[in-house]
């Protein structure tokens, strides 16, 4: 169902931006035509030396240096059109590595860095953990249910953590890869309507993952962040970050903390938000909006329906 358009009122409009996991081939050859999209894709090519839509194939997105990247043109891409036509987000904020496109939409880093970050945060990713390792969903348990699994099984031989919480009942856990078959058996085993292994071949958002962070918060030193345009939403905390330091911080060290996503998209909710456009390739995070806030618009941002949600939002 496509989203209506007869309301004159505009909506307070939260943007999204997606995280690894939601990459499908093909995803930056279908974007919505607009011309600041367009721009985009070519400063990040001229940045990275080569036609960024080559990293959308099926081939190139077995890799987590290819995907991070391929994340961040689509949805730095597709908030610069939305902003560029006229939206005026009240609040941004990004799963993961969409974190970095929620800052340059916030206009707290330019494109230019964002690249290098990503770029180099996907690389020490996977040279860290090249094989088994990975994350893993859990659907039907609580937080307190899934920590008590996961510490069951969490060992020095086969690390496990608890990761994101993406809704009250949608717990993700990152770690070792047999330590997570075991904690998704035991899941299984205590009700959860499913527990499955997700399509990330790293261990993210878990203390496995502290060099990296380290590492960014060295890079991010020289690099030229600003206070955020708009509410900038943390991933870390969940809260609301104001400073360019903070954001900074967050985008640091979200690889190596949890993501509290639902508690995130409820400050944007508390804020005034009535509106979430989730920026491309997925719709994940458009359900978690719709299935767990009451009252809570959300819509993929497809091209089909790009004016639509630009004239529901102004």
């Amino acid at each position: 169902m496509a989203p209506g358009g007869e309301n004159n009122v505009g909506m307070n409009t939260g943007l999204l931006f997606p995280g690894q996991g939601s990459q499908k081939p093909g995803m930056l050859h279908d974007l919505v035509r607009h011309r600041a999209v367009e721009e985009s894709l070519r400063e990040m090519s001229d940045i990275l030396g080569q036609d960024v839509r080559a990293l959308d194939s099926e081939e190139a997105l077995r890799s987590p240096v290819a995907v991070q990247l391929a994340l961040l043109a689509a949805g730095a891409g597709t908030a610069r059109a939305l902003i560029e036509s006229g939206l005026e987000p009240v609040a941004v904020a990004g799963l993961s590595v969409g974190a970095f496109s929620a800052a340059v939409a916030a206009e707290a880093i330019p494109l230019l860095d964002a690249v290098h970050l990503v770029r180099s945060r996907a690389e020490q990713m996977e040279k860290l953990y090249p094989v088994g390792y990975g994350l893993a969903a859990i659907v039907g348990l609580n937080e307190p249910q899934t920590a008590k699994l996961v510490a069951s099984v969490n060992s020095k031989e086969r690390p496990v953590f608890v990761a994101n919480i993406n809704a009250p009942r949608q717990i993700v856990i990152a770690g070792e890869i047999q330590g997570i078959r075991e904690v998704l058996c035991l899941a299984l085993g205590s009700g959860a309507r499913k527990a499955e292994l997700l399509s990330v071949a790293t261990p993210s958002h878990c203390l496995l993952l502290q060099p990296v962070a380290d590492s960014l918060h060295a890079q991010l030193q020289s690099m030229n962040v600003r206070d955020p345009k708009c509410v900038y939403i943390s991933n870390v905390s969940a809260r609301v970050v104001r400073t360019a330091a903070s954001i900074a911080k967050d985008l640091a060290d979200n690889i190596a903390h949890g993501v509290r996503w639902h508690e995130a998209t409820s400050v944007a909710q508390e804020l005034g938000c009535e509106l979430f456009l989730e920026a491309p390739p997925g719709r994940v995070l458009t359900d978690l909006a719709r299935d767990n806030l009451d009252r809570m618009q959300a819509w993929p941002v497809a091209p089909e329906d790009f004016q639509r949600l630009l004239e529901l939002a102004r």
